[in-house]
């Protein structure tokens, strides 16, 4: 899935660490590297609010879409 990738693209966009999202979705820095490796998968609450924080709506956020708005 190519939603891992905007997660992390969206991030570095916004020049975030890692730890600064960890942060915001209230997590451990690792459960956080996981989600953006693709090795887990990210819950809707923490889809929903990295949205809201990058202002993006969820199918952009996981790939379905193209149009971030």
């Amino acid at each position: 899935m190519n939603g891992y990738r905007r997660v992390r693209d969206l991030r570095e966009d916004h020049d975030k660490t890692q730890k600064d999202i960890a942060v915001l979705l209230n997590m451990q820095l690792t459960v956080y590297q996981r989600y953006e490796r693709g090795e887990r998968e990210l819950p809707l609450w923490a889809a929903i609010k990295l949205a809201d924080y990058y202002n993006v709506t969820l199918d952009y956020l996981v790939g379905r879409d193209f149009n971030k708005k």
